[in-house]
């Protein structure tokens, strides 16, 4: 079959594939993109992007787009699940970072990426419907097979100097390198919706209820006045850890029977979270999986990035950042160096450790760690005065030392 020619495959035209082609094009870098889906279009639900994922995509001349599609968050607010507010604080240029934090819909962000990349590297070298099926190497480059996903049909296979799987956390690239490779399930299942609703709180506030003990919501604004009646579009997630492992399944819809019970009663003075809840325009359920650190991403000419790399549970806004790191840092060595495969072993020694410690982070010390200690402290019951049982300045200092694992901690960035 017919071998197309590209200094660098990317396999994958989500976030992290659309980025990284977007910094190597930005450095004079000609590269190509594989994308498994027939077309691109606004799927899934809501997102947040931190400071540091805005800081990267504002090097790519997108932070306006990405502002005029989303909602600027002000604040971060911890609820218990009675509706009392345990802490909350500034967020983004609120807490005084130079970059906003915003939550978008998934669909538009990956628009803006997708629309630019066009603009920029042109259509033609983004090559929708192929699904990687596999990756071959030799002395002179690597040889990529493909199918056509609509269809099934084998189509042309590509050739490149180096190849990045992008590919998420189903890496068909990953799963030839691990083929005992899976996702690492906790019991904790996700469902995740979008309702219209009039502005919560602030309008602008990025909010947390209850804990995964005994049942937790995060909920936020991604589009102002989506009917033209000051209704936002506002996008929640509920977690709950079960006592069984029955996983959650990604390709069925979210069925209100499955958890609703958990929310019924959650009717307070400043919202009913479950009227919000049951008038979802969507719901779509998730297990809440990640996958072990690796010790070895780079592979001669081929190499991983983003959630092929690195899936990390989707808590903590972090996943898109630490995508768009990858892809600027990958794209500064491969400029910097006359050897693509030692830049590929370097880039994995930059970049393994950091986001190991994320995934690990997120696992055993989550952001809504601090839902989780007022209800260890208090109980499970509402609270008369917290004061008692912990100080502001010790939930801030929880807070403070979740975003310095996390790699968002102000201090550090403003050092950076």
């Amino acid at each position: 079959m017919k071998k197309a020619s590209a200094d660098i495959a990317i396999v994958g035209g989500g976030i992290c594939g659309l980025a990284l082609a977007l910094n190597l094009h930005q450095r004079g870098i000609a590269c190509r993109v594989y994308e498994r889906v027939a077309d691109v279009k606004e799927r899934g639900v809501g997102m947040t992007l931190l400071p540091h994922a805005i800081q990267e995509f504002s090097a790519l001349g997108l932070a306006d787009d990405l502002l005029k599609s989303g909602i600027e968050n002000e604040e971060s607010c911890f609820f218990n699940r009675f509706g009392q507010l345990i802490y909350k604080e500034a967020r983004g240029k609120f807490a005084g970072y130079k970059y906003p934090e915003i939550g978008i819909h998934r669909g538009r962000l990956h628009h803006i990426l997708y629309d630019a990349a066009c603009d920029r590297i042109g259509s033609d070298r983004i090559q929708a419907n192929h699904e990687c099926i596999g990756v071959e190497q030799d002395e002179r480059g690597a040889t990529l097979s493909f199918r056509e996903t609509s269809s099934g049909r084998a189509l042309d296979s590509a050739r490149a100097n180096i190849v990045i799987a992008c590919d998420g956390i189903n890496s068909r690239i990953r799963k030839q390198f691990y083929p005992d490779d899976d996702v690492v399930f906790g019991g904790i299942n996700t469902w995740r919706g979008i309702t219209r609703h009039k502005p919560i709180l602030t309008g602008r506030s990025y909010i947390r209820i209850g804990s995964i003990m005994t049942g937790k919501i995060v909920m936020y604004p991604v589009i102002d006045d989506v009917d033209g009646n000051g209704n936002q579009l506002i996008n929640w997630v509920a977690e709950i850890k079960q006592g069984t492992f029955e996983r959650n399944d990604w390709n069925k819809p979210g069925d209100l029977r499955d958890f609703f019970h958990v929310y019924r009663n959650w009717r307070f003075d400043w919202l009913d979270v479950a009227a919000l809840i049951e008038r979802a325009d969507q719901i779509l359920e998730y297990p809440m999986v990640d996958k072990d650190p690796i010790d070895r991403w780079t592979f001669g000419r081929v190499t991983l990035a983003g959630d092929a790399a690195h899936p990390m549970y989707p808590r903590g806004s972090n996943g898109a950042a630490q995508a768009a790191i990858d892809a600027r840092i990958l794209a500064d060595l491969l400029r910097d160096s006359r050897d693509s495969s030692a830049a590929l072993r370097r880039y994995e020694e930059l970049r393994r450790e950091p986001t190991a410690k994320i995934v690990r982070t997120n696992r055993q010390c989550p952001p809504d760690f601090i839902n989780i200690k007022v209800e260890e402290l208090v109980g499970d019951r509402p609270f008369d005065n917290l004061d008692k049982y912990i100080s502001q300045a010790e939930i801030r200092a929880l807070s403070d030392n979740y975003k310095r694992i996390a790699g968002f901690a102000l201090a550090d960035l403003k050092a950076k």
